[in-house]
Formats: C-alpha cells, structure tokens, sequence
C-alpha cells in the first residue's frame, strides 16, 4: 500500500475513534438505579415487550457536554435485543411526552441495534447531547421481545411507559401502560468537568426513597444532591443512588446482599470518589420478623453485621474510596417488622459501633436527626410516612439537609 494511502487510512479511522471516544473526555455517573430480578408482582408480562417501546424518565444530579446510557441484562439468561435506543427532553413529569426536536438516537458500537448478553451490561456510544445539572431525560427502548428473566429496579417511584406498536420516537405513548418501575436501565455517565466526582450512597428502602412521592424526585439523596448543586464548592459532585428496598448487608433478599453487589453498584461507577452507607435496618427486623430470637442470635447479628461494615470500608478504601457511615433510623411501632426491646437494643449497638472514631472516615447521624426527642426509639411524627420505618419527604428532607457538605469538598 502506498504511503499516502495508507496515512490517509489512519487519518480515517483515527477520525472514527474520536467521535466515538475522545481521551479528554472524563466521564462520570450522573444518574444509576441497582439492577436485581423483579419480585413476581413487579414483572411485567413478556409478551408486553414484544415490539414495544419503553420510556423511562430519570433524573440526572450533574450535567455535561456529552452522555452515554448505561443498558443491563445482569439478571438475564439470555440475550436481551433492542431494535432502537433514543434519548428525549420530557415535556413535564409524569407524562410520557417528549419534546419531538430533543429526540436523537443513541448507537452501540455505531449501531442502532444492540445484543446485550446475558448476565451483562453494555455502555452506548458517546453522544453530543448536551444536559443540564438537576434535568430529566428520557431513555426510549424499542425490544424486539421479552426476555424469560427481567432485569430491573423496582422502586423506581417514577412512571414509566411501555406501548405497543409505537415508533421509539413518538412524541408521545398515549395507549402506554404504566409502571413505577425502571427496566434494564442502570445509568447515565455524563463527560463533566476534570474535578467532577461522584458520591454514591448504598443503602436500602430508606435509600430508594419508600415513602417518597412518584415523579417528585424528594427521596434524601435528590434532596442531597440539590443541595450539592446549591453549593458553589460542591456543585461539581453527582449523586448516584444505589438503594434497593428490602436490602441488607448479609442475606439476599430483593436484590443481592450488599457485599455481593459492591462492586458493581459501587466500584464500577464511573468517578466514584465518595460512599455513604445507610444499610443493617433489614438485618435487624429480619431476625425476629417471623419468630423469637434467642439472646445468642442477637449478639451474634450486631457482630455479623459490624463485620460487613468492616468489609465494605476496606474494600472502598481499596479503590481510593472516602466511606461515611450512616447511623440507622428509629422503627420501633414498625407495621411490618414489630420490633421489639431486643431488636431496639441490637439498633443501638450497631449505631454506638457505627459512631465510634476509626471505622468510618466521616459519620452522618441520621438517627439522631429523625428519632422523637421525647421516645428516641421511634421516628418523629412530622419525618414518619406513616409506617414508622420510612421517613415523609420532609423526613427525608431532615436527613439530607444534617449531611455537612464539607464531607464533599
């Protein structure tokens, strides 16, 4: 080949790589969800997905110059294949309409079509789309057909979208179903500024906002994360919200156990820099939920437990991780667990652990900021949802307004 040619093959395909993929490009999560396999009454019927467009609205805590969309099938057992992926601007929350002139089409590997294999995750192309800090954005997915096993998020608390026989780019789905859950969706990556990082917070339902309102967006984390975005020092920190109702650190349950899921709900998240963990609630109402325990069972769960928070702190500070341990709420009235002394009594011990100096770099009592002053072990009527385990969106307001920014800066 002559040279002329062949530089100028070089020059072709260099060109290709770059509009795929710049070097100065430094991504980071700006939105992700924990992917787990739908409880039964959560799934959605398979033949529902055949040649079916799904919408799903999320909302993004930082902004960025270009996106990519984070795609799973981690739970699938076999190939999950998408006809077509857009990205939109939403007209209003909690409705499936779109601005038409935002639409644009998001490729894999150059493609519009893309076979996501079982048990993984794929990440678009790099798309210039600009988005701005505390925007939505809608991701469209056209499915070729239903796969046997779903990959999803259950407690979304967000409306999505699924319609038959819809063009992926319809301005809107007016025949769609909807669902308060997000589907084979695990993340938004945004190309940020170089001093973007991101701070994850890994927890259960409290975490993924139970009690919250559906399209509010006033879970504590999206509290946090405006808050961030308030602050002139921290508004180039994101916020990925990485809780799963139900969770907890040693047994699976909806969703993997914690320690099972680190590195893909943590450590693989693009910029991650910062992990608060507000997790154990689950283990603690588990231990007594269908029957007595004995004293044994109790001291052995608080130091099970006070061994997985070890674990988790070694293995953030493993990747250069800063991990700031949350203190666990009240719940004694519980409607579903009924704890008792026992079980109040493991709560303080595991918080008395979590506040003592060495074991996390930083600590956020969120105990102490939602518990009754005048019965500390149950949580303010004005922070209770009403279940005496979730807190109200003013409740989690109180929690995300007690976290020191400082921690970010």
């Amino acid at each position: 080949m002559k040279l002329p040619i062949l530089l100028a093959l070089v020059a072709a395909l260099g060109s290709r790589v770059a509009v795929a993929a710049s070097p100065s490009d430094r991504w980071v999560g700006s939105w992700a969800s924990a992917q787990m396999i739908p409880n039964a009454d959560d799934t959605v019927p398979r033949e529902s997905f055949r040649n079916a467009t799904l919408r799903q609205i999320v909302h993004l805590s930082v902004g960025g110059s270009r996106i990519r969309v984070r795609l799973a099938n981690t739970f699938g057992t076999a190939s999950l294949n998408l006809i077509a992926v857009h990205v939109a601007r939403p007209v209003s929350r909690g409705s499936s309409r779109i601005d038409p002139a935002s639409d644009r089409v998001v490729t894999f590997d150059e493609k519009t079509e893309v076979s996501i294999p079982a048990g993984a995750e794929y990440t678009s192309d790099p798309l210039d789309y600009p988005v701005t800090p505390q925007s939505d954005l809608a991701v469209s997915l056209q499915l070729e057909a239903g796969p046997e096993q779903e990959t999803g998020h259950p407690g979304a608390h967000a409306t999505s979208y699924l319609a038959a026989n819809l063009s992926v780019s319809a301005a809107e789905l007016p025949s769609a179903k909807t669902y308060e859950h997000w589907y084979f969706l695990s993340g938004v990556d945004v190309a940020a500024t170089a001093g973007t990082r991101v701070v994850i917070a890994l927890g259960d339902s409290i975490t993924d906002g139970h009690g919250s309102t559906t399209d509010g967006n006033d879970r504590w984390t999206d509290d946090l994360a405006r808050r961030l975005q308030q602050n002139e020092h921290t508004r180039d920190t994101a916020l990925l919200n990485q809780g799963i109702g139900g969770n907890r650190l040693l047994t699976d349950g909806w969703g993997p156990n914690v320690l099972a899921r680190l590195d893909r709900d943590v450590f693989s998240q693009a910029g991650t820099r910062y992990l608060i963990v507000l997790e154990g609630i689950n283990d603690i109402g588990m231990l007594t939920h269908s029957a007595p325990a004995t004293d044994a069972q109790h001291a052995e769960l608080v130091q099970r437990m006070i061994g997985a928070y070890r674990q988790i702190a070694m293995r953030a500070h493993a990747h250069g991780i800063k991990v700031i341990g949350a203190t666990i709420l009240p719940f004694m009235g519980s409607d579903y667990y009924h704890p008792g002394p026992a079980d109040e009594h493991d709560r303080q011990a595991v918080n008395a652990w979590i506040r003592a100096p060495g074991h996390f770099d930083a600590v956020v009592d969120f105990d102490k900021v939602t518990a009754d002053p005048a019965h500390p072990e149950r949580l303010r009527a004005e922070d209770d949802s009403g279940d005496h385990l979730h807190p109200s969106p003013a409740g989690y307001r109180a929690v995300a307004d007690a976290i020191p920014l400082e921690l970010f800066r």
